[in-house]
């Protein structure tokens, strides 16, 4: 079994969840889960995949599901400092530029 973790935090109207490790099938649920009760949380949902090493398309659907319940009700979801392989993956997709945190907001910036 692949390791995944995702840590939270959360600071006034929003909530950092920091995902490290390899997202992938066997995550899934955890992912699905944090990232859920995230949106249902906060305005703005901050996800840092800077810890993670792999990122297959479970994952991606995860972070898409994600940011579509955000939009639907009124909150934003983001992704920050993906680097390497992940970054590659979230590029080709169209991904990396849907979850694009806005240029103007430093507090986001990854």
């Amino acid at each position: 079994m692949a390791d995944f973790e995702a840590r939270t935090s959360t600071t006034p109207g929003r909530i950092v969840v920091t995902l490290m490790g390899e997202c992938d099938l066997a995550a899934q649920t955890e992912l699905t889960a944090v990232l859920s009760a995230a949106v249902r949380a906060a305005p703005v949902v901050v996800v840092d995949v800077g810890g993670l090493r792999f990122l297959d398309s479970t994952g991606l659907h995860g972070l898409v599901t994600a940011h579509q319940e955000a939009r639907a009700n009124g909150r934003h979801l983001y992704a920050v400092n993906a680097a390497g392989p992940v970054a590659t993956v979230l590029d080709i997709t169209g991904i990396g530029n849907l979850l694009r945190p806005p240029a103007d907001d430093s507090r986001l910036a990854g």
